[in-house]
């Protein structure tokens, strides 16, 4: 399983992704471009020492991202998800994606996905953080795959 951030617009989210990714031991694709200058150098105070520890692959745009992503299910996180998270089957080589802060994922990614999963949020909230719904669905994941 790999987490995936789609051209991150926020440097503190990232950094919170690239924490996640590390606790639980998962890699985390950067798909670019990224709305500030990255580098695991400049996260480094966002995600502390886990930049050390945590497996990052940085790739330039979409493309890049899909050419190297081999045969893996792609699962986009999105308000619009079709899914309810809790009713979703995860696989072991899944990939979690989730879009921009500011704007989601276009068309054309959301269309690339094998799914949408949305997670629900009884409160009436319109949305969640992007880093807190990666956790979520990461542990939700990890969760029905640990046997």
């Amino acid at each position: 399983m790999r987490l995936a951030a789609y051209q991150p617009d926020i440097a503190q989210n990232l950094g919170a992704m690239i924490r996640i990714a590390a606790c639980f031991g998962l890699p985390l694709d950067v798909i670019g471009p990224c709305g500030f200058p990255f580098s695991l150098r400049a996260l480094r105070r966002t995600a502390m020492d886990y930049a050390r520890i945590a497996d990052v692959t940085d790739h330039d745009d979409w493309a890049a991202f899909r050419s190297a992503q081999e045969t893996r299910r792609l699962v986009l996180l999105s308000t619009r998800g079709a899914v309810p998270l809790w009713d979703f089957a995860f696989r072991p080589g899944d990939t979690l994606l989730v879009g921009r802060e500011s704007a989601g994922v276009p068309a054309e990614v959301h269309a690339a996905a094998d799914a949408a999963v949305a997670i629900p949020m009884p409160g009436g909230g319109r949305s969640l953080n992007v880093a807190v719904s990666c956790g979520i669905a990461a542990a939700e994941a990890l969760r029905q795959l640990r046997g």
